[in-house]
């Protein structure tokens, strides 16, 4: 049975089909990169290095970045070379294999949120801003809102313009709480508020906003470091999450915020948002390979719920839903 076969048979069973969202999210990129390699594959009548050198270009122009297109190319014709590969077209399903077998690669960091079970999860979100940072905030909460546990935000942006104001519209909409202080203030001490209230509350999961000024990089770097410091005296061994917030949309550019950023704090996740807007989302793969931190969430939409917890297969599946479907149909 093909690898595409197994991941239809894997996802159709599903009450809920997260895949189907991962199909619709990613079509901007399938458009760009699967379908491209649906026209490799047509044009071709063998594998030979000319067809290497093509799959090439389709991949680094997808943003899946260039040592990690070298990687998966060399890998893929030791496999084409292992099976006897002559027919293109059956190239597509190892490259759905290596793909997925490259983000499952790497260290042990796990793809979903380090949640306390019987303790107060604090997750602390970073990132430039214009990201989408507060609203991948809201939607989180909402996410765990609606699975039953009690939320707290605390505004620890408090030097953009707007930004208390805007945590305050999510808090409202979804319905949980806000800690703040005036604009200006200072981040350290809205976070020391925010854990002493979520302790006096019994909260489950406090999630904080910080201020997004990379040009100011060593100042930002700083604060952060401080926010943690304040969170780790309050409670030994938090924050549980550092999820850095970054747009799918800006590709390459992303993955020099994740650089930077890694070097600063110890970021234990990404959230990749907008992933339905852009034709590159091949960056999910390069931010794996090369800053070997898991994705742990991408937004595929503008719904309170297009927020998911990533998967490796669905992604792929939302890659290559149209040649899943052609398969079928050719049987």
């Amino acid at each position: 049975m093909s690898f595409f076969k197994k991941l239809k048979e894997k996802f159709t069973n599903q009450t809920e089909s997260v895949s189907d969202k991962f199909k619709v999210g990613l079509t901007r990129t399938r458009d760009n990169f699967s379908n491209k390699v649906n026209d490799l594959v047509s044009r071709y009548r063998k594998v030979d290095e000319e067809f290497f050198e093509e799959l090439e270009e389709i991949l680094i122009q997808a943003d899946v970045g260039f040592e990690t297109v070298m990687e998966l190319v060399e890998e893929l014709k030791k496999e084409v070379k292992r099976r006897n590969i002559q027919d293109p077209k059956e190239v597509q399903d190892v490259i759905s294999e290596k793909l997925v077998d490259i983000y499952q690669g790497g260290n042990d960091r796990s793809s979903t949120l380090d949640i306390q079970e019987d303790d107060l999860t604090v997750i602390l979100f970073v990132g430039v801003n214009g990201v989408g940072k507060t609203t991948t905030i809201g939607k989180l909460a909402h996410k765990f809102k609606s699975e039953g546990k009690k939320v707290l935000l605390a505004a620890g942006d408090t030097f953009r313009a707007g930004a208390i104001e805007q945590l305050e519209v999510w808090g409202e909409r979804v319905g949980v709480d806000v800690i703040k202080q005036a604009e200006g203030s200072d981040p350290a001490a809205v976070m020391y508020d925010a854990v002493r209230a979520a302790k006096s509350r019994s909260v489950d999961i406090l999630i904080c906003d910080t201020a997004g000024r990379l040009q100011n990089k060593v100042n930002l770097m700083k604060e952060l470091e401080k926010v943690k410091r304040v969170i780790e005296r309050e409670i030994p061994g938090a924050p549980h999450e550092v999820l850095l917030v970054l747009d799918a949309t800006t590709g390459q550019n992303a993955l020099v915020q994740a650089k930077t950023f890694k070097e600063a704090t110890d970021v234990s996740g990404i959230v990749l948002t907008k992933l339905d807007g852009t034709a590159k989302g091949g960056i999910v793969i390069a931010i794996r390979k090369e800053l070997d931190i898991p994705v742990k969430f991408v937004g595929l939409g503008e719904k309170m719920d297009d927020l998911q917890e990533f998967d490796p297969e669905k992604y792929v599946y939302g890659l290559f839903a149209d040649a899943v479907e052609k398969e079928e149909i050719a049987e």
